[in-house]
């Protein structure tokens, strides 16, 4: 049985292993195009200190008073787009956005770029990866 004649009797088959295929290499393609730039605890303290990024937390009101990095903006990911033109005069700056985990992050970072905004970073891990390598964590 040849290759063309074994796909086409396996079609279903054929096009889940390619669905998968897709799947797990998302990740990667999307690192690659650039759209998004993870950075993880200690980039981006380097970040911090050395380009003075400006850290956006995204996380609800709750969330932030728990505890967040210091000097950072509190814009939650559900105003991002409007509150957005609040970091307008920061746009030569690296922004780092962070959330618990880092997905609400990828958003927020979705909506900065297409606002024009060039260096934006997302924290691998979010907060949590921060607390994670004993960084510390300011309450209000």
């Amino acid at each position: 049985m040849d290759l063309w004649t074994f796909v086409q009797k396996n079609l279903l088959l054929v096009g889940v292993c390619v669905a998968s295929g897709v799947l797990l290499l998302w990740p990667s393609l999307a690192r690659v195009r650039g759209s998004s730039k993870e950075v993880t605890a200690l980039e981006a303290v380097q970040l911090i200190n050395r380009r003075d990024a400006v850290v956006v937390d995204v996380r609800e009101p709750a969330e932030f008073a728990e505890g967040h990095i210091a000097n950072s903006r509190h814009i939650p990911a559900a105003q991002m787009a409007e509150r957005v033109k609040e970091l307008d005069k920061l746009k030569r700056q690296p922004i780092l956005v962070v959330c618990r985990t880092g997905s609400r992050a990828a958003s927020a970072c979705a909506t900065l770029r297409k606002s024009g905004f060039e260096e934006v970073f997302t924290l691998k891990g979010g907060v949590a990866a921060w607390q994670q390598a004993s960084l510390p964590l300011k309450k209000k």
